[in-house]
């Protein structure tokens, strides 16, 4: 038993050691010449603009849902005139982030796992280092940064579809009309509710993106890590940005009361 956690606890310090290690060896070849711009643009349009569909359903549906589920309840008090505004601080200030960064977790670090995985097992990674391109500059540093720009960006925009969601499922119980809608929305919002929910967005993304490439460009077991590489991304990922959300409420609640 003993012999058993103690080994469990090397191949957990060897597995930290060697996303830190690969971690260091991203922050090397960022500040390197020869950006490959034309990469970084192409990862951007894939995990941007091949990801709007999917998160634009769920940014409707979560304000949907989420304002058919409060309206009884806000009904009973006679307070449905703050279905609005709880719906716009709910999304953006939590629920919205979250919701979307696992979505993108699902799809982006699976998908960026699998690829470089395959790439890996097919031996193209060990080509591109055979002749002198960098593999890292080329592959792994445009996807992560590709994620971290892509994901704020998709996060605003489903919080904004969230809102017109949320502005349907209210007029299926009682006519609002658009502009006093999200007057109320816009009028319960405040700037420290919008920088949390936009800066804890930028480190969902770098952890998809980081996580995703990690599992892939490690993959070394044959065929069947490419499937191992995608659905260790996605479980990570998501584990990842369960704790960065928490490390940032945390953070949020210190300085608010500060």
């Amino acid at each position: 038993m003993e012999q058993t956690i103690r080994s469990g606890v090397y191949k957990l310090l060897e597995k930290v050691g060697d996303q830190v290690n690969f971690f260091f060896s991203f922050l090397r070849h960022l500040f390197r010449k020869g950006f490959e711009w034309n990469e970084f643009i192409r990862q951007c349009f894939i995990i941007g603009y091949k990801s709007f569909p999917l998160i634009a359903i769920t940014g409707f549906i979560l304000g949907f849902v989420l304002t058919l589920q409060s309206l009884p309840t806000l009904k009973d008090f006679g307070a449905t005139s703050y279905v609005p505004g709880m719906v716009s601080v709910s999304v953006v200030r939590e629920i919205g982030p979250v919701i979307i960064a696992l979505i993108s977790a699902g799809k982006v670090a699976s998908s960026i796992g699998a690829e470089l995985g395959s790439m890996k097992v097919s031996e193209q990674i060990s080509a591109m280092e055979v002749s002198s391109a960098d593999p890292i500059q080329y592959l792994v540093v445009t996807r992560i940064l590709a994620c971290t720009l892509m994901i704020p960006l998709l996060t605003m925009i489903a919080d904004a579809i969230s809102l017109f969601g949320g502005f349907i499922g209210s007029n299926l119980d009682n006519k609002v009309s658009l502009h006093l809608y999200f007057n109320k929305a816009f009028k319960a919002l405040a700037f420290s509710d919008l920088i949390p929910g936009f800066l804890k967005t930028i480190f969902f993304g770098f952890a998809i993106g980081f996580i995703g490439c990690y599992h892939g460009y490690n993959s070394n077991k044959g065929t069947e890590s490419v499937g191992y590489a995608a659905n260790s991304a996605v479980v990570s990922a998501s584990l990842w940005i369960i704790i960065l959300d928490g490390i940032a409420v945390q953070l949020t609640n210190i300085f608010a009361y500060s």
